[in-house]
């Protein structure tokens, strides 16, 4: 039996972010940055059901990413899984009894699943990355990032299927309108991956495994997801690169930890069809 992570971007950007991976059986939400309403709607629309998801993960206590959190946790009781200090910074009210810290490298397991965050490079008080795992099948969740440092080539290199950030253009953002000062935020180390950035990271440290890269966290004023697209399928190899969208979810994408299956027709295709 072929083990199998699912994965969909309910949405991606500055204006809300959040990430679903799970098994058939169990599911976790990476963020919560868009409405509980929006996030039930997108996943009926996808076929997936709300009670399989098991937690919530907060990477960091930017609004879009924690902004449908309150809401979403005390409605379906779901445990949020948060580090003290985002926790603190975030300003989020929520149920003690739903807060759960963790701990960079230490694993988390919900149901069949293993969670491990591990530290990244972001203008906040404690960001978090994320890999998924279920048996030998990895997934990860690589965005607001500044650079591309030793822990997220680590485990880049790991993944059968990821979610990394690209950002910007960097002539796009150098000629556009933004201020001098969010320009040097935006590429100063601690703010967000270059679409160069990222491309380095996919062309020198892409498993020969992996079949789905979704590009994630698209500016919308620099940058623009044909060029980004184009950008990645020239150097794809074989792995299906998606961009995750800021106004809408993904197909679900069926991730096998099985190498020799990740360039099959079967594999490469969205999954349309209800999953629970």
């Amino acid at each position: 039996m072929v083990m199998s992570l699912f994965i969909t971007s309910l949405n991606s950007g500055s204006n809300g972010n959040c990430y679903y991976v799970g098994n058939e059986q169990d599911a976790i939400l990476v963020d919560a940055g868009i409405s509980c309403r929006e996030t039930e709607k997108r996943m009926q629309r996808l076929g997936l059901s709300m009670h399989n998801v098991r937690a919530v993960f907060i990477s960091h206590e930017h609004s879009d990413h924690i902004r449908g959190l309150p809401v979403l946790a005390k409605k379906y009781q779901l445990p949020v899984y948060i580090t003290p200090r985002t926790l603190q910074y975030g300003g989020l009210a929520l149920d003690e009894n739903l807060v759960i810290p963790f701990r960079g490298y230490e694993p988390v397991r919900v149901g069949d699943l293993l969670v491990t965050a591990f530290p990244k490079l972001h203008d906040a008080s404690d960001p978090h990355s994320f890999i998924i795992s279920y048996r030998d099948v990895k997934v990860g969740v690589f965005t607001d990032i500044g650079s591309p440092c030793d822990n997220l080539i680590s485990h880049f290199a790991q993944c059968h299927a990821a979610f990394l950030e690209a950002n910007y253009d960097e002539a796009m953002l150098e000629q556009g309108r933004y201020p001098y000062h969010l320009k040097r935020r935006i590429r100063g180390g601690n703010g967000h991956l270059s679409n160069s950035q990222a491309l380095e990271v996919f062309k020198v440290h892409r498993p020969s495994f992996m079949s789905h890269l979704l590009l994630s966290h698209l500016s919308k004023d620099n940058n623009c997801p044909q060029l980004v697209q184009d950008l990645f399928n020239l150097h794809a190899n074989g792995t299906n690169i998606i961009i995750a969208s800021r106004f809408e979810e993904t197909a679900v994408y069926r991730i096998t930890g099985t190498p020799q299956l990740h360039q099959s027709e079967f594999s490469m295709m969205p999954v349309q069809f209800s999953l629970f």
